[in-house]
């Protein structure tokens, strides 16, 4: 078996593509563009707030982004500084995770965001008690389902799911703008489900939401 050529290791089709075991590191700025549009989908210009480190995520020190095996993560200096003691190959999760970058390029928000995204989001969506189990079982919600939406929300924004307590439950996207929910039938769905706290226990191997 030889190896290949020194320079073919540098070249990818696509420059958002991950390596394995790759080294943490700032994100690009063409994986922070792509990375903040998916949250600003939720969030909106509340990501300042991240970034200034208004939620003083982990104790002190500035709070930043880094991408670490293809995930994002969100840590400050002083988890970066533990962090960097560490060979790159025992890290497996670091700060939270806020998703991860697919082999297309295209990111992902897990499950581990929703504490983020409820302090910041801009549009949310409270579910009917008799649904919130369902919801947890990874199924979208449907216009029978919902309790309240958050006034002037757009169709196609990004949502905060709510159990009628309050609760965050996880988050999606609306397929109706709120004021298009009273010509809605019951049948309809209102929220496509991109993530719920349900996957802590139906993945089977639970770590992996973690990391």
């Amino acid at each position: 078996h030889h190896s290949p050529p020194q320079s073919s290791l540098f070249q990818s089709p696509n420059p958002l593509t991950i390596k394995p075991k790759s080294k943490m590191r700032p994100l690009t700025d063409q994986e922070t563009q792509v990375f903040f549009e998916k949250l600003a989908k939720y969030i909106g210009t509340n990501i300042e707030h991240l970034l200034k480190g208004d939620d003083k995520v982990g104790g002190s020190g500035q709070p930043m982004f880094r991408l670490h095996n293809g995930k994002v993560y969100y840590l400050n200096e002083l988890l970066l500084k533990h962090a960097s003691n560490l060979s790159n190959d025992r890290i497996r999760s670091v700060g939270v995770c806020f998703g991860k970058f697919t082999k297309a390029g295209r990111f992902h928000l897990k499950i581990t965001a929703l504490d983020f995204l409820v302090q910041y989001a801009e549009h949310k969506v409270w579910l009917k008690s008799s649904v919130e189990m369902s919801y947890l079982y990874g199924h979208n919600v449907l216009k029978s389902g919902v309790s309240k939406v958050s006034e002037d929300t757009p169709q196609y924004s990004g949502v905060v799911v709510l159990s009628a307590e309050n609760v965050p439950l996880g988050f999606g996207v609306i397929g109706k703008a709120a004021d298009q929910l009273k010509y809605c039938t019951p049948t309809e769905i209102i929220v496509f489900n991109q993530a719920d706290n349900g996957e802590y226990l139906r993945d089977e191997d639970s770590s992996s939401v973690f990391s």
